[in-house]
């Protein structure tokens, strides 16, 4: 069956634009081509930094013929109705209709439309161009004498050329016809930008990559990255070294050669005393280069791996000579961060109010910065204070959860106010992905406890799912400061996320704090520390317009702690649903733990022992015949409530009652009842999750029998009544574990 081969070639595609560019012509053209009725066998996309590729396999020569009845109004009906039929169904007269007969409605109109199948290749000339038009780059650009003119080609840059062919293997293919902005599709494309500019003619995918190839263009970009990959391993290898791989690098290194060419450069020495951090951002961030490290000692070497998209007549000593020159001048730049860094501030007297109110020691480099943070009122958000005022926030609450989480109360309080000290520093305003890992190492030369230096670093962490959780106590009571001084400042001030938007990350930081106290066994009750938090937000007077003039509310104020507390312990709720149902917890069960009253829930660790003990139980045979018995009764209640109303079988059943009645298994249920119910209350009170299922599936014999032998609904209503609170008793008694009725089953 015939192919599509297609490739739009431009000036240049920018790397970060590459990948996602790939997909999206992919799915345009296959979409587009599928409404058509053309069905295909396979599609893959490629890209370059100059050329955008899409291969298309197994596509028919022409569409199916389609043959459509469309039902029309009836016989005699008005002209109006008529005329409308027939310009729908594209019909002259009601000659070209048909009538059918229907004994309920009578006689009706009826146009049979046969639509023969559109020329694959007539399909794929409509297409192109429209998909080249509508392109969605994040950015584009007009160029040349047309771009005056409002409705000219946009592109990511300029366009060249447009290279579009259909046909068999077999055969000979042919060029799809058509025209973009005065660009013609044709059979041509071009090599390598210096090795090999010149046409090349091509027919189908084959030849286009072997063509390409020899012209010095690898067409694949996962094929560029392997050998990128491998070479630069091979040299690290031959000189002893271990390549530092960097995913993202290699990603981004792909998209900007052709024809990938690794070599190594050198830098000084000297340069080595700079954190290795900081020398791979350098390299990493201004060259696109890769570093070396010493595989004994697990330190940088003084190497680089750069890659050219050149193959050099000098074997890439020019190149690599340049990229050294380039590299030693940004370590220099580098150097000199690091020295200044570690300097003392000028003007340190102007700083002494700022030390003394956050209880800083101005004989120290990282505490200056701190102070001038502070001096300077740098906004961490116009309705929410300052850097400064965000820090005395959190180094309270630091100092408030350090108990909890087994840390040294000073020590997390120190911590917490050097956390954001790294942030006026030389070397994380030239590099913004440094701070934390940088007021570390500043933490540590001038003689921090080893756990407050790290927690200066990790209470950023995790930043997302898979990110590593502080486990240190100092770094976790300090994290979780940081993430619930966030929340509650943004839940204040109205800033929640909304569908798809969150543009504070306002999501992550709510799973940081589930995963902090999850992973490290941490019991916390957040509804408190949410309340207590919002009282130390600033007292900002929010002014809004109304038509009696301006009115204003006070940020934190006591009348509001509750709500923006339990709303805010809603959002944890739902992250934490996501996040157990991401792990394979049953969503039911996660509902029915925080079912009715889930507001109370408020120990996130609790929550999740109660998941899982609950699904342990579950899928034992106890388990399942208690929650049979359990929706038995529930069924039951709802329906005679719905008579009596709600709460008409609410308080204990008349145990007299049912001693007169003389059954057994009715003694037997309440009984069981009688005992299992407190030890059960008792366990979930002692956080003994597996004592209380024990505890209710003690229950489920007696269940079993009172169902197969007692009937609920006794002629005698005084009966019927008792035997419905008995019922009550056993869905209240599974209610200190969890809501049952959420439960699926």
């Amino acid at each position: 069956m015939p192919d599509l081969l297609l490739e739009l070639f431009s000036e240049e595609i920018p790397a970060r634009m590459q990948r996602k560019a790939g997909e999206d012509l992919k799915k345009l053209v296959t979409d587009a081509l599928v409404e058509r009725g053309l069905l295909y066998e396979g599609a893959k996309a490629f890209v370059t930094p100059r050329r955008l590729a899409l291969h298309v396999a197994g596509l028919p020569v022409r569409g199916r013929d389609v043959r459509e009845e469309r039902k029309g109004p009836r016989v005699g009906a008005p002209e109006a109705a008529i005329q409308g039929f027939l310009k729908a169904a594209g019909l002259n007269s009601l000659d070209q209709a048909s009538i059918v007969s229907d004994p309920k409605k009578g006689d009706s109109y009826v146009a049979v439309i046969e639509k023969p199948g559109q020329e694959t290749i007539q399909a794929i000339a409509e297409i192109v161009p429209a998909v080249i038009r509508s392109f969605p780059w994040p950015k584009s650009m007009r160029w040349g004498k047309a771009s005056a003119a409002g409705g000219s080609l946009r592109w990511v840059r300029p366009l060249h050329s447009i290279l579009c062919t259909f046909g068999a293997e077999t055969e000979d293919t042919e060029i799809v016809p058509f025209e973009v902005d005065r660009l013609v599709s044709g059979n041509v494309t071009h090599g390598h930008r210096f090795h090999a500019p010149g046409p090349i003619t091509v027919k189908r995918l084959e030849d286009y990559v072997a063509s390409l190839e020899k012209a010095k263009v690898v067409l694949d970009a996962d094929r560029r990255k392997e050998i990128i990959l491998t070479d630069a391993r091979n040299l690290a290898f031959a000189q002893g070294l271990d390549l530092v791989e960097d995913e993202g690098l290699l990603e981004e290194v792909a998209g900007l050669v052709e024809w990938p060419v690794v070599l190594m450069g050198q830098f000084e020495e000297r340069f080595l005393d700079i954190p290795g951090e900081a020398i791979r951002a350098t390299i990493r961030a201004n060259q696109k280069c890769f570093v070396l490290r010493d595989p004994a000692t697990g330190a940088l070497a003084n190497r680089f791996i750069l890659v050219s998209n050149l193959m050099a007549s000098d074997g890439g000593a020019a190149i690599t000579a340049g990229n050294g020159r380039v590299v030693r001048a940004r370590l220099s730049d580098a150097a000199y961060f690091w020295q200044t860094d570690r300097g003392a501030l000028p003007d340190l007297e102007t700083f002494r109010d700022s030390a003394e109110k956050l209880g800083l020691d101005l004989a120290k480099p990282l505490d200056q910065r701190m102070a001038k943070l502070d001096k300077l009122g740098v906004v961490f958000h116009a309705r929410l204070g300052t850097q400064g005022e965000r820090v005395q926030r959190i180094a309270a609450l630091a100092r408030e959860l350090a108990p909890l989480v087994g840390a040294d109360p000073e020590k997390a309080e120190r911590a917490a106010k050097l956390a954001k000290a790294d942030l006026p520093t030389e070397m994380v305003g030239e590099f913004p992905e440094l701070q934390g890992l940088m007021g570390r190492k500043y933490a540590e030369l001038q003689g921090e406890d080893a756990s407050v230096a790290a927690a200066v670093e990790e209470h950023y962490k995790p930043l997302g799912p898979s990110d590593r959780v502080p486990s240190d106590p100092v770094s976790v009571a300090v994290a979780l400061a940081d993430k619930l001084d966030t929340l509650v400042g943004f839940w204040l001030i109205e800033e929640k996320p909304t569908g798809s938007k969150d543009p504070y990350a306002l999501r992550r930081a709510a799973l940081g704090v589930i995963r902090l106290v999850i992973e490290n066994q941490v019991s916390l009750l957040l509804r408190k520390h949410l309340f207590q938090h919002v009282g130390r937000m600033p007292l900002i007077m929010e002014m809004t317009s109304t038509l009696e003039g301006a009115t204003g509310r006070v940020l934190g104020n006591a009348g509001e702690r509750p709500v923006i507390a339990a709303d805010l312990l809603s959002f944890f709720h739902d992250r934490l649903k996501v996040m157990l149902r991401d792990q394979g917890a049953r969503h039911d069960l996660v509902d029915a733990v925080l079912g009715e009253g889930a507001s109370a829930n408020d120990d996130l660790l609790l929550i999740t022992r109660r998941v899982a003990a609950l699904g342990r139980f579950l899928d034992t045979e106890d388990g399942r015949n208690l929650l049979a018995g359990y929706k038995r009764a529930a069924n039951i209640l709802k329906a005679e409530e719905r008579k009596d109303g709600e709460g008409a079988f609410a308080g204990a059943p008349d145990l007299h009652l049912i001693a007169d009645a003389g059954l057994i298994e009715e003694k037997a249920l309440a009984v069981a009842l009688a005992q299992a119910t407190p030890k059960a209350e008792a366990a979930v009170a002692a956080e003994d999750y597996e004592g209380a299922m024990a505890a209710l599936a003690e229950i489920r014999p007696a269940v079993d029998a009172f169902f197969d032998k007692v009937t609920v609904n006794d002629p005698d209503p005084a009966l019927r009544a008792n035997r419905l609170k008995l019922l009550n008793q056993l869905r209240q008694a599974t209610r200190a574990v969890a809501d049952f009725d959420r439960i699926a089953g």
